[in-house]
């Protein structure tokens, strides 16, 4: 048996459904949070102001295309290493475990942020705010996250999905509420500095072009997460259809929102106090909103959010490693699976580690957290990367197949594409932009900026570990180029049958 074929790596089969690859898809992205920490910034760009909720259409577009290459990547074959087995397929083990690398390295970076939230509203939550303040206190209570989350990851996939499932529902009412009532007091009570919504705000052809590219990388870290619902595809019931089917579903659930919230926030208070308080918008945002005490509500939504999606990074990373131990590119001990609760172990336990150590190291050496604002930055840098490849790898695997119908060339070809050249294009002007004093929030090291060091820097030494591992796993790196996918995947598809290519494998008839 190929121990590294889908439902051959001893993760639990069958073990969620859908709602569970849905809840997971948009739990990773951690709405709640994604925008305390990240809406600020996004109106702070120069020339941006109002217009955020356009800014949030635009950087939905290729976010949009790239989850519909997932989708058609993952009906031909639903590996746990998602974008890692793809590209290998697609483009050779290289740029495979490269991309694999670029998945680890997001995830890592972002865990110090995540974490560091998830304690800060904890300390708020029960008003102990001289915590809150402390450095060492957030320390502590990051690590105590992680570890708490780690333990559930490595406990099970149901266990994880049931969370996930309780805690996406409350954020997601708590979001509603917040809106819902923001703009009855918009227009009703009038509060101070509120602005009532115009449709400029959503009209990305009322922003310079320049400005409109410096805040979507932002907009790409808000939307980003949501393929963590594929990576758990191969512990799902039809896990070549509902996983991919859900991370298309869950980018249009965030656009909603997003878009929604964005709005009610700034028209709430307008752009300078959501830009004064670029850090957490929400907190404050929820006293004046919701009032005493029904704004704890919201700093509740943040940290389920933060603490949601600490859980949801740690998930996709260790399938990923798992997928890479099985086919033979890194160490066979990132392959274990716990012979119980049929979990990664080692990639698990070690992705923990890691997060502790980045996280630790990240708050301790700077207690002013300006290198960590300029994380969020940096990791856009890696999810442009695997995210780009993705749609590309979904037109080179299915390039046979693109010309025998409209259907197959557009879904498959055309708008996977597209997709993966928009990522591009959005790093690409991302680097000079992030490349220029002034634009970030901590100092250059070696006359080098944060987010490229961080991010550009993670990449290369992701190039340098590839060409080190190359010696001692000839067979990985042996593999064929170019694989294409099997004419019978997208034919079943559109008959919606069973793709002939899984008849035989591990839990499948």
């Amino acid at each position: 048996m190929d121990a590294s074929a889908p439902g051959a790596k001893g993760l639990k089969v069958d073990a969620i459904g859908y709602i569970s690859n849905l809840v997971i898809a948009v739990a990773s992205t951690a709405p709640a949070y994604s925008l305390a920490t990240t809406l600020g910034f996004i109106v702070a760009v120069k020339g941006v102001g109002v217009g955020s909720p356009a800014v949030l259409i635009v950087a939905f577009i290729p976010i949009l295309f790239v989850s519909v290459g997932y989708r058609f990547l993952n009906l031909a074959d639903p590996d746990a290493g998602t974008t890692f087995a793809w590209t290998t397929r697609s483009f050779g083990p290289q740029i495979g475990w490269i991309n694999g690398w670029a998945i680890f390295l997001a995830d890592i970076i972002v865990m110090a942020s995540l974490a560091e939230i998830a304690s800060l509203y904890t300390y708020e939550l029960f008003s102990l705010h001289g915590l809150a303040k402390s450095n060492l206190a957030l320390i502590i209570g990051s690590v105590v996250w992680i570890v708490l989350m780690t333990w559930i990851c490595y406990r099970g996939i149901e266990l994880s999905a049931r969370i996930q499932q309780f805690l996406l529902t409350l954020e997601l009412l708590t979001l509603a509420l917040f809106v819902v009532v923001a703009f009855v007091k918009i227009y009703s009570g009038h509060p101070t500095g509120s602005i009532k919504v115009s449709a400029s705000w959503f009209n990305p052809f009322d922003l310079s072009w320049t400005s409109l590219i410096a805040a979507i990388i932002f907009g790409i870290f808000i939307y980003w997460g949501w393929d963590s619902g594929v990576a758990v595809n191969e512990e799902s019931r039809d896990r070549h259809r509902g996983p991919g089917k859900a991370a298309v579903v869950s980018t249009l659930i965030l656009l909603v929102t997003y878009v929604a919230v964005s709005a009610a926030a700034q028209g709430f208070h307008g752009t300078t106090f959501l830009s004064n308080n670029s850090s957490d918008v929400l907190s404050p945002l929820g006293q004046g909103v919701l009032g005493s005490p029904l704004y704890k509500l919201l700093i509740i939504c943040v940290l389920t959010s933060a603490s949601a999606s600490t859980q949801t990074t740690i998930l996709p990373t260790a399938r990923t490693t798992l997928s890479m131990a099985r086919w033979g590119s890194i160490p066979q001990a990132f392959g274990r699976v716990h012979s119980r609760f049929f979990t990664p172990t080692f990639s698990t336990l070690l992705m923990g580690g890691l997060s502790i150590v980045w996280t630790v190291c990240l708050l301790a050496f700077n207690p002013k957290q300006h290198v960590l604002g300029d994380t969020i930055s940096a990791l856009g840098f890696a999810v442009c990367f695997y995210y780009g490849f993705t749609g590309l790898a979904c037109g080179v695997y299915f390039r046979r197949e693109l010309f025998k119908s409209v259907r197959n060339f557009f879904l498959a070809g055309l708008i996977p594409v597209a997709g993966g050249v928009m990522m591009g294009y959005v790093g690409v002007k991302a680097f000079g932009y992030y490349n220029t004093a002034g634009n970030n929030y901590s100092h250059a090291l070696a006359g080098i900026q944060t987010p490229i060091l961080v991010g550009v820097g993670g990449l290369i030494l992701g190039v340098v570990l590839m060409f080190a591992s190359w010696p001692f796993f000839r067979g990985y790196f042996s593999r064929t180029w170019w694989e294409a996918a099997d004419p019978a995947v997208l034919e079943a598809d559109v008959r919606h049958v069973e793709p002939p290519h899984y008849r035989g494998e591990p839990g499948t008839p």
